[in-house]
């Protein structure tokens, strides 16, 4: 990923310098294993670990020795043994390369998802404080981006906390389907490596041994992983997109901090655009597009090809650093978002009543109307209002089918705003338990 998009911790987790350190610790815990069970010395276990940990791996020259073996465990393994001498006939006895590879990339999926999950947190923080903050401001809901009928914003933010608290639950199971080791050799039936090699060098590690594996740990549980990650961007997407809505001119119910200093358009003084918005919409499309690559990586060859190798060395780092970047960006946009009030309170009124309408078919047919009829006597005056010709509660006064069955007085209580908020406290209590 570009810097532009990138966040120092994440980055971190992908460097070449991690990678190869990962890889030595795994090479010196299944020495160490290994000399646990007597099949190499413990003195050569020892000096592997005090030598490979003070080492500093140059990754330059890795690349160098790359270049002639065409193999780049094999061209770290060359480079450790600069470091640890005669001892290095111990490392990586009986192992393969995809225990190496794959044992690695299963401890990065996981710190990666610890990451991804201390966002999701900070970002359900912010939610909840601005959901709080907005439990009553009342606003109009839109259905097809029509105006439909009163909620609130606070309401607006508690679906999308509920929704994160989902996407947590996910990115909590999928950061636990990742966390398998493979220390099994080539094929996997552990021919030439015993088996508490690997369960020693998954505890090490935070992981647990993968029950079967083939040359290669099974891919199913990377798509599950890159799936989640799409589904958690396009939660990201769903609320930058309404976010985008409510600041629209005609709308400006709601806007992205503006900073003083902060310029919206390099020809137009006046634009104050919502392009964090606009930027979590594109940055969630990059995440999506790793799922597919990643489900299409479950069907490798018999016991292993490398189909799979090329693009997981792109999205693993792409799509984790991408949803940290987004993740973070849009807490911050919820954090400081500006809302106004009483613009929601205007364009509640901007139909003359209109989003009462169905509480007065309801009264309609308490009254022993038929639901068909008083659908028609509702529609025919919320359709004169619709095309300005008065006043949604004046017409519907007017009406003679309306005033045999509705007195004035009862038509007003039916446009008590009030009534669409009485169980706000309900749903506040599911989605914060308070």
């Amino acid at each position: 990923m570009i810097p532009r998009y990138s966040r120092p911790e994440m980055t971190a987790i992908w460097s070449p310098e991690t990678r190869f350190r990962t890889w030595f610790e795994i090479e010196a815990y299944a020495a160490e294993a290994m000399a646990g069970i007597g099949a190499i010395p413990k003195a050569a276990a020892k000096a592997i670990w005090d030598k490979g940990s003070k080492a500093k791996f140059d990754v330059a020259r890795i690349g160098e020795i790359e270049k002639t073996t065409k193999h780049d465990v094999i061209a770290f393994l060359t480079h450790l043994a600069e470091f640890i001498g005669p001892e290095a006939r111990y490392v990586h006895l009986g192992l393969t390369s995809s225990d190496v590879l794959d044992t690695c990339l299963a401890v990065q999926l996981r710190r990666a998802a610890d990451i991804l999950i201390d966002d999701v947190d900070a970002l359900l923080a912010a939610l909840k404080r601005r959901a709080f903050e907005h439990k009553l401001t009342p606003t109009i809901g839109r259905s097809h981006g029509v105006h439909a009928e009163p909620t609130t914003f606070g309401l607006k933010l508690a679906y999308a906390h509920a929704e994160f608290q989902r996407a947590r639950a996910r990115l909590v199971a999928a950061r636990e389907e990742i966390s398998t080791a493979a220390i099994s050799g080539a094929v996997g039936a552990f021919a030439n490596v015993d088996p508490r090699v690997e369960a020693h060098v998954a505890n090490k590690l935070g992981l647990r041994p993968e029950p079967i594996s083939t040359q290669v740990i099974p891919r199913d549980r990377h798509a599950a992983y890159f799936a989640v990650l799409a589904v958690v961007a396009s939660s990201v997407e769903r609320l930058a997109t309404e976010i985008r809505h409510l600041q629209r001119t005609e709308v400006m119910e709601a806007e992205e901090f503006f900073a003083e200093g902060q310029k919206g358009s390099s020809a137009m003084p006046h634009k104050r655009n919502p392009v964090l918005a606009e930027n979590l919409t594109g940055l969630a499309r990059i995440v999506r597009s790793a799922a597919i690559p990643a489900l299409e990586d479950v069907a490798l060859w018999h016991e292993r090809d490398i189909s799979h190798s090329s693009v997981e060395r792109m999205i693993g780092p792409d799509a984790t650093i991408t949803l940290d970047f987004a993740l973070a960006r849009l807490a911050g946009v919820v954090d400081k978002l500006v809302v106004y009030p009483e613009n929601m309170l205007r364009n509640l009124d901007r139909l003359g009543g209109l989003i009462h309408s169905q509480r007065v078919l309801l009264a309609l047919t308490q009254k022993g109307i038929s639901r068909d009829d008083a659908y028609a006597i509702v529609q025919r005056n919320a359709m004169r209002a619709w095309r300005g010709e008065g006043e949604f509660l004046a017409l519907l006064k007017a009406d003679k089918d309306v005033a045999k069955a509705l007195s004035a007085q009862e038509l007003e209580a039916l446009f008590d705003l009030g009534y669409h908020l009485k169980h706000v406290d309900v749903i506040f209590g599911r989605v914060f338990g308070e």
